[in-house]
């Protein structure tokens, strides 16, 4: 019985931690289309919010997503460019 709710533990720790990963993905994904926006504009951004959400995302224990790339401004650059 005891293998049994460390199982099931093991599961809702794991669900847990997907859930906290999915919710980084999203503020990651907003922080990464405000600095988008504002360098189309030609305002100065940062990419610190964004790395600083990568890390928490890449601190979580899940094999079944790859890591997340740290952000820099000629990354953000890059793509403004080449979507123009």
């Amino acid at each position: 019985m005891s293998v049994h709710k460390d199982l099931i533990r093991h599961a809702q720790k794991q669900n847990q931690d997907y859930q906290s990963f999915l919710q980084l993905d999203e503020l990651r994904e907003k922080y990464i289309e405000e600095a988008i926006s504002l360098c189309k504009q030609g305002k100065s951004f940062s990419t610190d919010k964004i790395n600083e959400v990568t890390r928490k995302m890449n601190s979580i224990p899940l094999r079944i997503v790859p890591e997340r790339k740290i952000v820099t401004a000629e990354t953000v650059q890059e793509y403004v460019n080449r979507s123009r």
